[in-house]
């Protein structure tokens, strides 16, 4: 039974053996960085180290390298290279945590979606701040999961202070101007990239269906990535 206002709301059902699995996007986004992890350092550097081999030195972002080499695969690569152990296992921490509340919630597409909106905001972000300056890391992928996490928690009403989310948010950015070597326009090209496509997913979702959230954040990752291209140059 349900009363003539409650009947003119959507009703969403959600498949609780599909929201109950494991978050194999994000394991397998892990997976793959702790690989190129190895392969980058094992090869050139050692292990605790990232590695500075051709790996590292063709896969960083690097605007001139973007501009003048046309290597726009860095763009992309870069977000899956890290500067040592600890950086490395301090972002796979931050997307483990959220990415295993997230995808349940998103699904694998528009997780796997979300996710390299993220990393290509936050590599847009580093280009228009710090063109000339190599960067790598999924730091700006994590905190754009972390921005989708606090725009889903508001849309629902949910304390954000409560959840810990919007502290969380604060206290990252403080160490990101704080600490010297720190991309700062990575961190805040991410974080700025999740409110975007954590907000489109699920506003269009409502209207139109998920797999038009789904193109839409598809139509917004590619123009993330043109724009990306014109800051390297």
């Amino acid at each position: 039974m349900r009363c003539p206002e409650c009947s003119k709301q959507r009703t969403r059902v959600v498949n609780m053996r599909e929201a109950s699995t494991t978050p194999v996007v994000t394991a397998g986004l892990i997976a793959a960085n702790v690989a190129v992890y190895l392969v980058a350092s094992l090869s050139s550097g050692g292990l605790a180290s990232g590695g500075s081999g051709t790996l590292m030195q063709r896969g960083q972002l690097y605007g001139p390298a973007i501009n003048f080499g046309g290597e726009w695969w860095r763009i992309i690569t870069s977000g899956f290279l890290h500067a040592g152990m600890l950086h490395l296992l301090m972002n796979m921490l931050f997307i483990w945590v959220l990415g295993s509340q997230l995808e349940p919630a998103l699904g694998k597409a528009r997780f796997a979606s979300l996710y390299f909106v993220s990393l290509l905001c936050g590599s847009l972000g580093s280009l228009l701040i710090e063109p000339n300056v190599p960067v790598v890391g999924a730091s700006g992928a994590a905190f754009g999961l972390l921005g989708a996490a606090i725009v889903m928690a508001r849309r629902r009403r949910v304390d954000l202070m409560a959840t810990g989310l919007l502290p969380i948010l604060v206290i990252n950015l403080l160490f990101t101007f704080a600490i010297p070597g720190i991309a700062i326009g990575g961190h805040l090209g991410g974080v700025v990239g999740g409110f975007i496509a954590g907000w489109t997913l699920e506003e269009i979702e409502e209207k139109s269906g998920r797999t038009a959230a789904l193109i839409a954040t598809g139509a917004i990752g590619v123009g993330v990535f043109g724009l990306a291209l014109l800051a390297a140059g």
